[in-house]
This record gives C-alpha cells, structure tokens and sequence, in this order.
C-alpha cells in the first residue's frame, strides 16, 4: 500500500452556468453572438494519493464537488487545471445501467453494458450466470428492461459493473442499492476486493458504512479539499458540522386521527432546561408534548417513537407500559417523557408522537416524523450501529496455564 493506485495532483474543473442563452438568431445578433454566462468552479486546488490496494471514502455535501473529481477519475470529464494518474484496470459505479436499452431483455443488455464496460463477449458468457446469480433476476432475465422495477434495473447494472473484475473500482453513492439482502451482497463484494487488494474509492453519506469500510476519508467542501485523515476523526467532525439547526416540524411529517385530542406541538428540552433540537450521546432528554382536549376523555395514552432516517425503527415507548395514564383529560396542557440516558449514537433522527384511547386501538392524534433532531459524538467513540450502550473495555486475563503475551498500548 506505499504505491498511489490514483494520483490528483492540483485539479480544477470549471463549468459555465449560462443566465441566458442566445434562443434565436434574432437573440445572438441583438448580442453580437455572446451568451450571458459565469464559470462556476465545481473543483479547485484538489489534491490526493489513494495508495494501491487501499479503500478511500470521499465525504462532503451535495454540491462539494465529490462526484465530480470521481468523474474525472473515472475520465468521464476532463480536468481544466491539473492532472490525474491511475494504474492498472478501472471501473467505475457511478450511473448504473446508463448503457441499457429498454426495448431489450435483461440477458440482451448484459452483454451490451458489459461490452461498454471493456468485457469480451467470451469473457461475459463465462461470467454470464454470476452476473444473474448475484442480481437475482434469474426469473426475469428474459424480460425487456422497461419493465423492471428501478430496483431491478439497479441490480442488474450493479451486477455487471462489478464483474468487470477491475484493479481500482470507483463508487458514487451505491451502497444503498436494492433490498437489505442485496446491499449484505455488495458490501461482501467490496469485502472480497479489498482481500484481493483491489483499490475501492467511495462516494456516500452513509457515514457508518464508512467508517467500517474506509482506510481513510478526505472531506471535500465547495470544490476544495478541507482535510485527509483517520475515518472516524474525519467523519466525526463532518457529521458535526454537517447538523442543521432543525425546525419543529419536518418537511415529511404526516398525522391523522379523529381530532378529539391534539399535539400542538413538540419539543425537546437538555437538562439544562433549554429547549434545542441538537443533543451529545448520553445526554439527559426531556420530550415534552403540548396537547390540546377537545372533550373529556377518560385514560388517555400517549406515545412516542424514534426512527434513523432510512426508516429503521429504534425506539418506541407509551404511558400505559410507563403506569402512566391519567383518569381524565380536558382542555390544553403538557406531558413529559424522561429519557436520563439519550443511547443514541451520532446522526440525524425524527421523532414520532400520539394520542391513542386506553385500548391503544383508536388514534386521536398520530403525528409521524413531527420533529427532527440531531446528536452529536461525545467523549468515547463507539464502532457502529445506531445504538450507543456505552461498552468499557476491561479485565484482560490470560486462560489458565496461559500469559499474556503483549501489554495493552
């Protein structure tokens, strides 16, 4: 891994953003033929080796140039300032199944995108039932395109292109293709490339993938590289930065409910009383609902859920498992839920909340995804996962007859 796989040495790539184009004759003489126009400098100053045999992520927010500089590796687009050096094979996972023709089958287009991708027609023949085996569309496979689902579509082109067998392999964005069984199968075949010390270069916002993944991570912002280093330095501090200030509702909550009881609103306080919408690990939370009754209701329940934002379903927990449950309600007030331990690790999480009758089988009001927050790294890092359960390593013993070999360092 001493040898640079990929060699970026001060690239910069600039695009035109036109303001008004010359629609008409009439328009380019009126403007003596010049288009109204800015350069935009999509990359500037970039540089960056990615040693042979070695995984490397590239993080920033959309729009800081990190599918760009994978372009121009991959040598779709062409460097304005700079140059760019790799050595031996490449494939790149940027736009799959962009070579397909959707009037053709599924079987058709394998060797169609994969002669585009450099295969021989021999060399796609023997690969042929491995490339449908690991899409698993064994039942589709003489199926015209268009009638695949994107996922299928996704599958396939993805199934191709990573057959390709290439010495460096180039990823924008990928890791969350298909189903979580088909995902398990790419990052096995990421895995294998790695064992086989194939170079992987990896564009994604999933950073608990990266982490997992990479050997280390540059971090590009506006088109300038910012920093280079360890993946959980360097993904630690994006995820920080990165946080929004968050409003109360998200853009994608949805509620429904008969409407004899409300939530009026949500929100999460620190412990030191202040109402925010960014949390550490391990910090004390109070969720606190405004509710607003309609009418007496007798034993009301309220609710409450957290997912990630790809959906998984973390935590749920409603007064009635909590004991409790007032006799009757009326008019407006609060309730609050006491977390003393908040055992998430760091991302961005949406809140759910309800209402429900004693039977948890009517809904009064069910506010889904009503409120977005963020949490944030403190003090020890913990590998993966959503959860943080706060793990201390410790009680290192030699098994009987055995002595320790090595002290902890």
């Amino acid at each position: 891994m001493t040898d640079a796989a990929i060699t970026v040495d001060d690239v910069g790539k600039r695009f035109r953003i036109y303001h008004e184009r010359n629609q008409s004759v009439k328009a380019a003489v009126m403007r003596k033929g010049r288009a109204t126009y800015e350069d935009f400098w999509a990359l500037r100053n970039v540089s960056l080796e990615i040693p042979t045999g070695s995984t490397y992520g590239l993080v920033g927010k959309n729009g800081s140039g990190k599918s760009t500089l994978l372009k121009c590796i991959a040598k779709i687009l062409r460097p304005d300032e700079g140059s760019i050096s790799s050595v031996g094979k490449m494939a790149a996972l940027l736009e799959l199944g962009s070579g397909f023709h959707p009037e053709l089958s599924g079987r058709e287009n394998i060797f169609l995108n994969g002669s585009i991708l450099g295969l021989s027609k021999s060399t796609l023949a023997a690969k042929f039932d491995e490339i449908v085996d690991f899409a698993g569309l064994e039942q589709f496979i003489d199926t015209p395109v268009k009638n695949y689902s994107s996922g299928m579509y996704v599958k396939l082109g993805f199934s191709v292109a990573i057959n390709v067998d290439p010495d460096v392999l180039l990823v924008d964005e990928v890791l969350a293709v298909g189903d979580s069984s088909f995902q398990r199968k790419c990052l096995e075949k990421f895995a294998e490339f790695r064992r086989a010390g194939k170079t992987v270069v990896i564009v994604s916002h999933d950073s608990g993938s990266m982490k997992n993944m990479c050997d280390e991570v540059s971090w590009l912002e506006k088109g300038v590289l910012t920093r280079t280093g360890s993946p959980v330095d360097i993904l630690e501090e994006y995820e920080d930065d990165s946080h929004e200030e968050r409003i109360e509702s998200t853009d994608g909550s949805t509620r429904w409910g008969s409407g004899e009881a409300t939530i009026e609103k949500m929100e999460l306080i620190g412990a030191d009383g202040v109402v925010r919408n960014r949390f550490r690990c391990g910090e004390q939370v109070t969720i606190r609902m405004h509710y607003r009754f309609d009418q007496p209701i007798k034993k009301p329940v309220f609710g409450y859920a957290i997912e990630s934002l790809d959906g998984v379903y973390l935590w749920a927990h409603h007064s009635k498992h909590g004991e409790y449950v007032p006799d009757q309600l009326d008019g407006r007030g609060t309730v609050d839920l006491v977390l003393p331990r908040l055992a998430l690790q760091p991302g961005t999480f949406d809140l759910t909340s309800s209402i429900v009758d004693n039977q948890l089988s009517h809904q009064y009001d069910f506010w889904k995804h009503g409120l977005r927050f963020d949490v944030e790294h403190a003090g020890q890092v913990e590998s993966g996962g959503y959860v943080s359960l706060n793990g201390r390593w410790g009680n290192l013993q030699a098994a009987p007859g055995e002595r320790l070999t090595h002290d902890l360092g």
